[in-house]
């Protein structure tokens, strides 16, 4: 399992904006074709549990984006 980590770390550090923006994209769309083959009587659960996946996962990506604004807000002044 470490080996697969190592080589997404690589993998990122060769991705710009553009590709990371396109793994999104690719997430989303298969994220939607999934979401039409849930039988209407399913689709609220499902809905809840998307929601609470993605306010889990999104909160702490949006803490550790910013606290790497502020340290380099930090490290320009201090120059």
């Amino acid at each position: 399992m470490k080996k697969l980590f190592d080589y997404a770390d690589s993998y990122l550090k060769k991705c710009d904006w553009r590709d990371l923006a396109l793994i999104k994209f690719c997430l989303f769309s298969i994220g939607i074709m999934a979401g039409l083959r849930i039988p209407e009587r399913h689709r609220k659960n499902v809905m809840t549990a998307a929601l609470a996946v993605f306010a889990v996962t999104y909160i702490p990506l949006m803490a550790k984006f910013f606290g790497v604004i502020v340290d380099s807000g930090r490290q320009t002044g201090n120059e």
